[in-house]
């Protein structure tokens, strides 16, 4: 028990590391948001003279009518994503003095101290050369130099770290007992690196010494790649395909799987939230079932759902379907819970019978409820249709992505998770054009 609570204090410890060296970017992302809000704000009160009839309300604060979503924030919110991308990926798409400070390419060098059994000490040059990946340079030819320590030449890629074995032309070796005690003139041991500008000199448990070069703030490739990068797969990707199948064939393969899964969870899911609301019986029988499967992620069923339906088709489309049943169902219950009982008596007292109180009354201020579990239930299904893609795909834009991290395609993983957040935001804005036509009455009594 010990055990795992010290596990679990390092890797709490560690987290908390990481969250603090994220701070700084968060900080930056809110500061820029709050200044692109005040530019903003003075240059609409400088360059706007006209009044629009929100600005007449004397109630503005807390009316959710009066907050509609700034369309120059929007396109504000997405250019400062794309510019942060590039400026810490160094895209060729911006501008130099835009770019965050990037890894150290180039040349430079550094000394280190070496100290014989004796307790004699000379010093020897290390020529240093780092470049980009892809590139390797050949290494110059460098004269050793008088004394016991020879100069030494090393090549680096950016990014990554290279062992020196200091020893291999030095007169005296570790077996004689001599040992590095300094590099440009700091101590430096197995517990104290030495940064000397351009990157860090470390002393490994074997007494060779280890140098990564400065990564500076930028993110590598395999890690983060540039819009541009990902820009230049889309179009190869859309011209040639990925893994003989099309983009487009992957799209399709995925929309159809979540339109069909979707669709099935609301013919169901619809009814019996309608149920679970006028009828007693159909509320005790159903609701534990619901409240029971509500907070079951769909990934926790990707095993069941392989075994009862197999790896086909309809073992994707009812994973599907189990992610947006839940949440169709609880949106009709709760719609049918919320409709104001004024107009249920007020349709009693005008004769109305159940038949035409559903149709109505109920169904009618039900909706808007209905049309946000759909929004939610769609956006669930997406999230789940790469887990679903999972399970012997061969085409699926979440085939494409799982193929693609396996051979460290990190420029086509992102890619293809554009792709489903555009996707996913377009059928939202869809859904929310329909609620706008189809349900005009919602939010006003």
């Amino acid at each position: 028990m010990g055990q795992i609570l010290a596990d679990l204090g390092g890797e709490l410890a560690t987290l908390f590391l990481s969250v603090l060296g994220a701070l700084p970017y968060l900080a930056l992302y809110v500061g820029l948001i709050l200044f692109a809000l005040f530019v903003f704000t003075q240059v609409k009160q400088r360059l706007s003279s006209l009044q629009d009839y929100t600005s007449l309300k004397t109630v503005t604060f807390g009316d959710e009518s009066a907050v509609i979503s700034n369309k120059a924030a929007s396109v504000i919110s997405v250019v400062l994503i794309f510019v942060i991308w590039g400026a810490f990926t160094g895209s060729k798409w911006l501008p130099g003095f835009l770019h965050a400070p990037g890894p150290f390419l180039g040349e430079a060098s550094f000394t280190y101290t070496l100290e014989a059994e004796d307790g004699s000490t000379d010093d020897a040059t290390v020529s240093v050369i780092v470049h980009e990946a892809g590139q390797v340079p050949d290494a110059p030819e460098v004269a050793p130099g008088e004394g016991v320590a020879k100069d030494d030449v090393l090549v680096v890629q950016a990014y990554r770290s290279k062992l020196l074995r200091w020893d291999a032309n030095d007169e005296v070796t570790r077996k004689d007992g001599a040992k590095i005690v300094a590099v440009d003139g700091e101590p430096i041991s197995r517990d104290a690196d030495v940064e000397v500008g351009f990157g860090r000199v470390a002393l490994t448990d074997k007494g060779t010494l280890n140098f990564e070069p400065a990564k500076g703030m930028q993110m590598e490739s395999i890690w983060l790649p540039a819009p541009e990068s990902v820009w230049q797969r889309l179009i190869s990707v859309s011209r040639d395909g990925y893994q003989n199948v099309t983009l487009a064939e992957h799209l399709s393969y995925s929309l159809f799987r979540v339109i069909v899964g979707f669709a099935l969870g609301a013919a169901v899911g619809i009814p019996l939230g309608y149920a679970m609301g006028l009828s007693n019986w159909f509320r005790g029988w159903f609701d534990p079932i619901v409240e029971f499967m509500r907070p079951v992620p769909p990934l926790a069923l990707i095993p069941l759902v392989i075994i009862w339906a197999g790896i086909g088709e309809q073992g994707k489309i009812i994973l599907l379907f189990l992610a947006a049943l839940w949440i169709m169902a609880i949106g009709a219950r709760s719609g049918v819970s919320g409709v104001k009982i004024s107009k249920v008596h007020a349709a009693y007292s005008l004769g109305a019978n159940k038949r035409q109180i559903l149709r109505h009354v109920i169904i009618p201020n039900s909706l808007p409820e209905i049309f946000t579990a759909a929004r939610v239930a769609m956006g669930v299904c997406w999230g789940t249709v790469v887990a679903a893609e999972l399970v012997a795909a061969e085409k699926g834009v979440g085939k494409m992505i799982v193929a693609a991290s396996k051979f460290q395609d990190t420029d086509i993983v992102l890619m293809g998770i554009i792709l489903i957040g555009i996707i996913g935001f377009g059928i939202d804005m869809l859904m929310r054009w329909g609620e706008k036509y189809l349900v005009p009455w919602k939010g006003k009594g």
